[in-house]
């Protein structure tokens, strides 16, 4: 009988432990490692492998997924899984960084000996917790084999950008996806806003808007949880947008262009994640209008 791959999960948040799930529900060998122990215990309960520590979770792993806040979380818990990797260990990276970040991250696995995928995803809790995330992805043809039965798992799709993972062309294409992302939750939030000031009522608007051109299903989505109140438990939280708006920011100003949308929207987010609201849905945005 053939040997189950083994797959070693590295932050187990919102996205991490839905992905973890569906390794699982894909007849993968798991093991899981959160900073915050308490986050791997429902997946314990469901097959997944416990390890106290980033080395212990990736011994005898074939493959290594990332999933954690930013560039710096990466290295940092690569640096501590190192005594436990063996040679030719695949690393698919899923973590959202900045572009100059890639090559850093690449320069690491080298010198780890890990084969690097860079793999960024598309999509929110729900479509994580259905293995139906938009896989964004680099890395050479031996590597993609190495590593699809993980990304078919955890997504509905992969759209290959590159052979080489160093090149940052998936992190590019994530940070242009985000672009718009976040653009759509902060207009959300906005026309909630504006319509109250002026005494609209916003379902008003959506009538308007109902089945046109102007019409979109992650913009009802977003208004929706600002009217219903149900920022949380979020989606797509404060401080991961707060984060990836200002890599955004800063990619744009590396090009030499301004994008003034999302500098704005950065600092939306600031200013509610400075409100005791980081953990919140990012489209609780709409409270830095009041």
């Amino acid at each position: 009988m053939e040997a189950k791959l083994k797959v070693a999960v590295l932050g187990t948040g919102i996205m991490g432990a839905a992905m973890a799930r569906n390794l699982l529900r894909a007849g993968l060998e798991v093991s899981v490692w959160n900073r915050d122990a308490a986050k791997t215990e429902p997946l314990a309960s469901e097959g997944a492998r416990r390890a106290l520590d980033p080395a212990e979770a990736v011994e005898g792993a074939d493959v290594v997924l990332t999933m954690l806040y930013d560039a710096a979380a990466v290295e940092e818990v690569i640096r501590a899984a190192a005594p436990g990797f063996r040679p030719g260990t695949a690393w698919v990276q899923s973590t959202t960084v900045g572009v100059k970040d890639v090559p850093a991250l690449a320069k690491l696995a080298a010198g780890l000996g890990l084969d690097l995928v860079e793999a960024p995803v598309s999509g929110t809790r729900a479509p994580a917790e259905a293995g139906q995330l938009l896989v964004l992805a680099a890395g050479p043809g031996a590597a993609r084999e190495r590593v699809a039965p993980v990304l078919d798992a955890i997504g509905a799709r992969t759209i290959w950008t590159g052979e080489d993972p160093s090149k940052g062309a998936a992190a590019r294409l994530k940070l242009v996806v985000n672009s718009w992302v976040i653009a759509a939750s902060n207009a959300a939030g906005e026309v909630v806003a504006l319509a109250e000031a002026l005494g609209v009522d916003p379902q008003q608007f959506l009538d308007v808007i109902d089945g046109g051109g102007l019409d979109l299903p992650y913009l009802r989505t977003k208004m929706g949880l600002i009217l219903d109140n149900g920022l949380e438990p979020a989606s797509f939280a404060v401080d991961t947008a707060c984060k990836d708006a200002h890599l955004i920011v800063d990619a744009a100003a590396e090009q030499d262009i301004r994008l003034d949308g999302a500098e704005a929207f950065a600092a939306r987010l600031d200013r509610v994640a400075e409100q005791g609201r980081a953990k919140q849905d990012m489209a609780a945005a709409y409270y830095a209008s009041r």
